[in-house]
């Protein structure tokens, strides 16, 4: 196991380490107007926190896209480090799910979050749980945490070091390429796809996403775009 203080990063990122909220050191760097790429992370021993800082060059609906595309870094990090029959999936609103269970989320904001404005910063950010918060599982059944699920021997340092590298080779797929790879690597991912789903007041079928993103949630009448922007945390 690697030390925090041996962390590399790739290219354009680096790290600093977060004492409280990795989610809040990011944002705050955010507000003072740090580059883009930095890292705030904590690798405490209940739980893994990172949050990336981006400077959109685009209008926060396609922005937004950073959302998926860095669950997609964590679930091919996973994929590298975590035993095979582990598996990985994603919730639209940035869930996480390990074997099933929630094991975890993402969470996005940004300095404006007017859909069509081009903000000065984004941030986005994980927590993913070691250890259950109970010690009788069985009563959250429908949560755990990355130890219970078979991944005891996955390094926490490598596992930053993997989500970053694999985050940083999905962005410069998106920027050279455009959304399509991600699109079809996200869709195999996805969690309740085909299946009935609320979200804000509607109820109905999980259908996919349109090309920013946006769930098409269908219901006995018509078929709602909801734009991944309604997920952004506010101040």
């Amino acid at each position: 196991m690697i030390a925090e203080a041996d962390i590399t990063f790739p290219p354009l990122m680096w790290g600093e380490v977060a004492n409280d909220s990795a989610f809040d050191h990011a944002m705050m760097k955010a507000t003072l107007g740090c580059d883009a790429g930095l890292i705030a992370y904590k690798l405490g021993a209940d739980a893994v926190e990172a949050a990336l800082v981006f400077a959109p060059e685009v209008p926060l609906r396609t922005a937004m896209a950073m959302l998926p595309l860095c669950g997609v870094g964590l679930q091919n990090a996973l994929g590298a480090l975590a035993p095979p029959e582990v598996a990985v999936h994603l919730e639209w609103q940035g869930g996480i799910r390990v074997n099933g269970a929630r094991c975890g989320a993402f969470r996005a904001m940004a300095s404006d979050p007017d859909p069509e404005a081009v903000p000065d910063w984004l941030v986005v950010g994980f927590t993913l749980p070691l250890v259950p918060a109970l010690e009788d599982t069985g009563l959250t059944p429908d949560e755990t945490a990355l130890f219970a699920e078979g991944c005891a021997d996955v390094s926490p340092p490598h596992l930053l070091e993997a989500w970053a590298r694999h985050t940083l080779n999905w962005l410069s797929r998106w920027e050279e390429s455009g959304p399509a790879a991600l699109h079809a690597e996200w869709r195999g991912l996805a969690y309740g796809i085909g299946e009935e789903a609320q979200n804000q007041s509607l109820t109905g079928t999980f259908l996919g996403i349109d090309e920013e993103f946006g769930m098409l949630l269908r219901d006995d009448t018509t078929t709602h775009l909801i734009h991944l922007t309604t997920v952004l945390e506010t101040s």
